[in-house]
């Protein structure tokens, strides 16, 4: 079964303001996407910084803000309940229907059985936490 390569795709960050938030990821110098984009489907506003290039990766590992477009999304439900932090590990995967597959087939629970749209129009699925030791887990596939 080969899914990858895989790798940390992004670290997705809730926050209350985009603005506030950047100042940090900025001062790093870390290389910010040119346009926030909203995603409707999953009430979010989301801001992209991207690590260096190196050889070995041709698609940087990316440092992903999220904002609640309101207080009843997921975000602005984590928020109220967590607090500004990381809210997700992403990880980049050659086939995302088959690893969910796979997954499920080995009793790991999966918050999204299919792949739904995400952030730059990517396949998501998300598994649930309860399987990764507490950690919400992204698996994309662009």
């Amino acid at each position: 079964m080969k899914f990858g390569p895989i790798y940390v795709d992004h670290i997705g960050i809730a926050t209350h303001d985009l603005e506030q938030a950047s100042k940090f990821w900025r001062l790093l110098g870390l290389d910010e996407g040119e346009e926030d984009e909203v995603v409707e489907e999953q009430g979010v506003k989301t801001r992209f910084f991207s690590t260096s290039h190196d050889n070995s990766n041709q698609h940087p590992t990316q440092i992903e803000l999220l904002e609640p477009t309101s207080p009843d999304t997921p975000i602005g439900k984590f928020l109220e309940k967590r607090g500004v932090g990381i809210q997700q590990l992403c990880f980049r995967v050659t086939d995302l229907v088959g690893l969910i597959e796979y997954l499920m087939e080995n009793q790991i629970q999966m918050i999204d059985e299919k792949p739904r749209k995400g952030a730059g129009g990517k396949k998501i699925a998300f598994v649930h936490p309860k399987s990764t030791g507490g950690v919400l887990v992204e698996l994309t596939q662009a």
